[in-house]
């Protein structure tokens, strides 16, 4: 054997060994995927988690639909979405369901020499440029709430996510709400037949696909708005007729009137909420787990996270315009883990916070 070789075996030897160091470090963490709506919070807090307690959270980015068929399929500790599924779905697969935190999904433009909030949309216009009835920006139906805007005689470029999302159902649901057209013809789901448009995979592709497409229109999370300058959100008229700008008092505005305390597994929408200062397009975001853990250790792992994110983490979702959840929900939820989530002997796997 060459020297050459003795060294690359020894390396090889060397690189093995630090995979199995790796893996068992690794085995330490927790795993989630689903939603891209909570993308933005989940990875701060577990940034600050992780430089707390020394235990990770990976979590996979790939939409509502993605995130519900991996829990199911058991390959990750918590699924998450946006898309709030029916306690008998619930019950079918043995998952209890609760809300995280809650936000707004936004119109994002990108129209030459229109800036941020200048451009007024509401739920009929938004429907129609959505169902292909309104094609270019100078519109008059788009003009009859803008008076005193320039807008151009440019074709509309619709862009819609292309992977199943909880944000594109909130959207949905939404259009589903102020539209009877958009209801019949296309619905609320994660997933739908969208009548037009260019699809883009996460908000991430949503916001990247507006961003350099002159005339598009898109929908995503406000936090990508906050991290892509060059998206442009327009203002929405809500349910009381007032037009209000995306930001975290909007989305509590919505959130106000939710009873989560008499919603069956916590399934509250958020879309076209009453009151003045309401953002329209609000939602909550949901965690999945399984009622019977067959790893239970890391199940108190992943509840301990959630725990520390109620109660530690309402600084950082607010800073992305986040809304934490409120105590009473947060007491809820708790009672929630303690009463449904089990060992395998029948055993509650979460008793309390981790000291």
């Amino acid at each position: 054997m060459t020297p050459t070789l003795k060294t690359v075996t020894r390396s090889l030897a060397a690189g093995a060994l630090l995979a199995g160091l790796w893996t068992a470090a690794e085995a330490a963490d927790i795993s989630g995927a689903g939603a891209t709506f909570p993308y933005p919070i989940y990875a701060k807090w577990a940034e600050a988690y992780k430089a707390k307690t020394g235990i990770g959270m990976n979590y996979q980015s790939i939409g509502s639909g993605g995130g519900i068929k991996q829990i199911k399929s058991k390959t990750v500790d918590f699924g998450a979405s946006d898309m709030p599924l029916e306690v008998k779905d619930l019950d079918d697969a043995g998952l209890v369901q609760f809300p995280m935190v809650m936000g707004g999904v936004v119109p994002v433009v990108n129209i030459k020499g229109i800036q941020p909030g200048q451009l007024r949309l509401d739920g009929t216009v938004l429907a129609d440029i959505y169902m292909n009835k309104i094609k270019k920006w100078n519109d008059q139906a788009i003009a009859a709430l803008n008076p005193g805007v320039t807008l151009p005689d440019r074709a509309i470029a619709v862009v819609h996510r292309s992977d199943g999302s909880g944000t594109t159902f909130i959207f949905a649901d939404y259009l589903s709400k102020v539209s009877a057209e958009w209801k019949a013809k296309v619905g609320a789901n994660t997933s739908v037949e969208w009548p037009i448009g260019l699809g883009g995979k996460g908000n991430e592709g949503v916001a990247a696909l507006t961003g350099r497409t002159d005339g598009a229109i898109g929908y995503v999370e406000y936090a990508y708005v906050k991290q892509n300058k060059q998206l442009i959100y327009a203002l929405m008229k809500n349910k009381d007729g007032e037009y209000v700008r995306p930001e975290s008092v909007a989305f509590q505005a919505a959130a106000a009137n939710a009873d989560w305390a008499k919603a069956p597994g916590y399934n509250v929408l958020l879309t076209d909420q009453p009151g003045n200062a309401s953002w329209p397009i609000s939602g909550a975001t949901f965690i999945l787990m399984y009622k019977k853990q067959d790893k239970p250790e890391t199940a108190k792992q992943v509840l301990d996270f959630f725990a520390w994110a109620y109660k530690s983490g309402g600084q950082l979702a607010e800073s992305l315009d986040y809304v934490p959840m409120p105590a009473k929900v947060v007491d809820l939820v708790e009672a929630t883990w303690k009463r449904e989530i089990k060992t395998p002997n029948g055993q509650p796997v979460w008793s309390g916070p981790a000291s």
